[in-house]
């Protein structure tokens, strides 16, 4: 069972999702928005995802002190994660490594991300060797851990997305379908109002959308189905 953490309603986990089903694979969905706590076991958890949110994994909030221990505990256990923005964090704080707020101010909208090169890069990403427009969504970023292998990097913050064994985080957003970021723009219009360098406004993060989001699968697709195929070394 693939367990499946999602902080705020609105940031579900979309194009996972369709994934997870296409390859028959069971997962639940813990919903901290609604009050649920975090489950303390891991006993028959084959995976866990912890998705996006607008709150911070410095603020004092019982869950994130939950989620931050048990993602202690299934590193040690060995067992597959996967972090969306906020998930890349609360990761990447869990394991060592340090969150703070970036002082390029937010990163929200289509920006450009490169590979980095190196083995893990490589063996994640495989012949993309071109920048790629992905989906962004916030403003703190992080220092990674000892142990993490950056992988993908931006103009605005380098650490965009990092592996450690079977662990993905991804500080940007490769998940989102075209609703979501309708939604996103519509709800968060107080992140939109600051501006910035690299805030884009809401009609440029809405022009062309579906030939953006499709293009964002190309991407996004073969890097979590390496990631799933961590799950699947489980199973057998």
């Amino acid at each position: 069972m693939i367990r499946i953490f999602r902080h705020i309603a609105c940031e579900g986990p979309g194009f996972l999702a369709e994934l997870l089903e296409q390859q028959q694979l069971d997962f639940e969905i813990i919903a901290i928005d609604e009050g649920q706590a975090v489950p303390e076991s891991i006993s028959g958890v084959t995976a866990l995802v912890f998705l996006g949110g607008p709150m911070s994994v410095n603020d004092d909030d019982a869950w994130i002190h939950d989620e931050l221990h048990l993602i202690q505990r299934a590193h040690a256990a060995d067992i597959p994660m996967l972090g969306f923005c906020l998930g890349s964090q609360l990761i990447c704080k869990a394991l060592g490594g340090n969150v703070f707020r970036g002082e390029a101010g937010q990163e929200i909208g289509w920006h450009a991300v490169h590979r980095v090169e190196g083995a893990a890069a490589q063996q994640w990403l495989g012949d993309l060797n071109k920048d790629v427009d992905l989906f962004h969504w916030h403003g703190e970023t992080f220092h990674l851990p000892d142990s993490a292998e950056l992988i993908l990097s931006s103009q605005a913050y380098p650490n965009q997305a990092y592996v450690m064994g079977k662990t993905l985080g991804l500080q940007c957003h490769v998940e989102v379908s075209a609703a979501m970021v309708k939604e996103w723009s519509a709800l968060y219009t107080d992140d939109l109002a600051q501006g910035g360098q690299w805030n884009q406004p809401a009609e440029t993060i809405c022009e062309n959308l579906e030939s953006r989001v499709a293009a964002l699968r190309e991407v996004a697709q073969p890097l979590l189905e390496k990631w799933l195929k961590g799950i699947h070394q489980e199973k057998h």
